[in-house]
């Protein structure tokens, strides 16, 4: 993968790049009356009108697998990013991609596609989720140019995605568990979900996912322009960063050891399982500690 993955400027709080405007920029299939739901709803409109909440609860229900990846696109290069004096004449959900913004979505797309066909699987599909603001939208239908619409399980518009709105990882985990994306009949592990957004967004979805630290966050630098990331299922079901992206690659975005060995654990474990050895969140807060101080702690 190329240098340009990652933009070059940290992003910590001391520094102005984080607080100045972003360095951002098939219908859908429902499932009515599925199969094995319970189809004789309540009246009260809490449930009626989301059908997938209620579940058959019998054993012979199985669980929807889980997509083979997430990867997280930052759209192409817009005017703001161009010249930030933009977003003092055009509302910032307003603002375009240049051509070259245009150029590196479609390439983005191409990049996208031959990753999952090198999986060799027969039955792969993409979801996407996309910010709705203007650069994101046009992010998505340049690099979607690489996929038939055969191909394209589904877009959902997401507004928790737009430009510093954080709350998107909790709908992402329910849609994954229930299968949203993912009709009876047509479930395979080899779903891809993709998701269009911006950079200061997309940092706080790893932050969150992985529960990396403020300062861990603020030491990360933003996706580039047009590029993405990948967070792929690993040997025992999670996600992990190194199944796609080196060591070096990852160093590049800014995580650091701790956060490396934490990703190396994330490869090989299951669903649900804690990292009692995590140094992230954990022992780290205490390095000032002395033996003394420990052993008295301890007893």
């Amino acid at each position: 993968m190329a240098a340009t993955l990652f933009s070059t400027v940290p992003q910590a709080t001391s520094s102005p790049i984080l607080h100045r405007k972003p360095c951002n920029s098939c219908p859908t299939k429902c499932c009515h009356e599925i199969p094995g739901l319970n189809n004789n709803f309540p009246t009260d409109n809490s449930l009626s009108s989301f059908p997938e909440k209620v579940f058959d609860k019998s054993p012979q229900r199985a669980k929807p697998p889980r997509p083979r990846r997430i990867i997280l696109v930052r759209h192409g290069q817009s005017q703001g990013n161009v010249d930030e004096c933009v977003y003092t004449r055009v509302a910032d959900p307003k603002v375009v991609l240049t051509e070259q913004g245009i150029a590196e979505a479609e390439e983005c797309g191409w990049e996208m596609r031959r990753m999952i066909e090198e999986d060799g699987a027969d039955d792969w599909k993409v979801y996407f989720y996309v910010s709705p603001y203007k650069r994101s939208l046009e992010t998505l239908r340049n690099l979607a140019k690489a996929f038939e619409r055969s191909r394209i399980a589904g877009v959902r518009e997401e507004p928790r995605l737009r430009e510093q709105d954080f709350g998107f990882r909790e709908t992402l985990r329910s849609d994954i568990d229930i299968g949203r994306f993912q009709p009876p009949g047509e479930q395979s592990p080899n779903m891809n979900l993709v998701i269009v957004s911006h950079g200061l967004t997309l940092r706080v979805f790893l932050m969150r996912w992985y529960k990396w630290t403020v300062e861990q966050f603020e030491g990360l630098y933003n996706i580039g322009n047009g590029k993405m990331v990948v967070m792929e299922r690993g040997y025992g079901g999670r996600y992990c960063l190194l199944m796609h992206h080196t060591r070096e690659e990852l160093k590049e975005f800014g995580l650091t050891d701790a956060m490396l060995i934490d990703q190396e654990w994330q490869k090989y474990a299951k669903p649900g399982e804690l990292n009692y050895d995590c140094e992230i969140t954990g022992p780290s807060y205490f390095t000032h500690f002395g033996d003394d101080q420990e052993n008295m702690l301890v007893g």
